[in-house]
């Protein structure tokens, strides 16, 4: 019979990619976790793990059993909601993950909401950003997230979670208040293409998306000033440091000398809830999508 623990290692070492960090992520030493996918795979009579490099690499028999695992842990999931769902009012301790302007604008109220509505309900928010929001997921860590599309997420196809729309947060182009564009209700991003330009920084998920809106307007920015916060970026904007395109779901500094245009096109990120398989069904965080839905208009209005 095949031992669920050891079947968990090997599942954390195809979702962090290496079986140190598979480790680090189970608390686990190193030499435990190989340990612990040599005996699995003795058990089966399989290879699992072959050399590759300095490291090790899935073999075609490791991600079979992956695929029937992630199945095992999804019924798992499902049977503990059947065993202990309260159908009649959302119960216990919701742990919800998002990245900052997430938790400052959605998760925030969403949870004052849930707090007023549903008084046997806890909630416990946890700023995180996409990558760890998803690692939470993976590791019963969270029961929700709200994370930005990103090239580097896991495909939507991927059965261990679901990954849902939420909003579409466009995208506008900042500048100083004595800028020629700023008198302009919407402007063609084009418009400020030969501007020098303060992007994301390169950790920053929004940094492909700005590119690739300044390359559908047909340019390539001159990154003058690089940030990650959106408010250090309005900062430099106010002093004349260059233009930006900033979140219209972050809420800037008050009162610094800049204005916000709203760009033709309306170049956007998207935002996305995501549960584990099957967690949305859970009575506590159907709840919680149900008030994320509600709130996500009026948020970007």
């Amino acid at each position: 019979m095949i031992d669920l623990r050891r079947l968990h290692v090997l599942r954390a070492v195809e979702h962090y990619g290496t079986v140190t960090a598979a480790a680090r992520a189970l608390h686990l030493t190193t030499s435990a976790a190989s340990q612990q996918v040599r005996q699995l795979a003795r058990e089966l009579g399989v290879v699992l793990l072959e050399p590759q490099g300095r490291g090790v690499r899935l073999t075609s028999a490791a991600r079979s059993l992956i695929t029937h695992a992630d199945a095992i842990q999804a019924r798992w999931d499902q049977a503990e909601l059947d065993l202990r769902a309260d159908h009649d009012d959302p119960a216990g301790l919701l742990r919800v993950a998002g990245f900052p302007i997430a938790v400052s604008v959605l998760i925030a109220p969403m949870a004052a909401r849930l707090r007023e509505r549903h008084p046997r309900l806890s909630v416990r928010i946890q700023e995180a950003v996409v990558p760890e929001s998803f690692d939470l997921l993976f590791e019963g860590g969270a029961d929700l997230a709200v994370v930005e599309a990103t090239s580097r997420n896991p495909p939507v196809s991927d059965a261990r979670f679901d990954q849902q729309p939420l909003l579409d947060d466009p995208f506008d182009l900042v500048v100083p208040d004595t800028h020629r564009l700023a008198g302009r209700e919407r402007t063609d991003l084009a418009e400020a293409a030969r501007e020098e330009w303060i992007a994301p920084s390169a950790d920053n998920p929004c940094r492909l998306q700005v590119l690739s809106a300044c390359g559908a307007a047909g340019f390539t920015p001159d990154i003058v000033h690089q940030a990650w916060d959106w408010n250090v970026t309005a900062h430099l904007v106010a002093h004349g440091l260059g233009v930006a395109l900033i979140p219209r779901l972050a809420h800037l500094t008050p009162h610094l000398p800049i204005t916000r245009v709203r760009c033709t096109g309306d170049p956007h990120r998207k935002l996305l809830t995501c549960t584990r398989a099957g967690g949305h069904e859970r009575p506590a965080v159907a709840a919680a999508l149900a008030e994320l839905r509600e709130l996500a208009p009026t948020a970007v209005a």
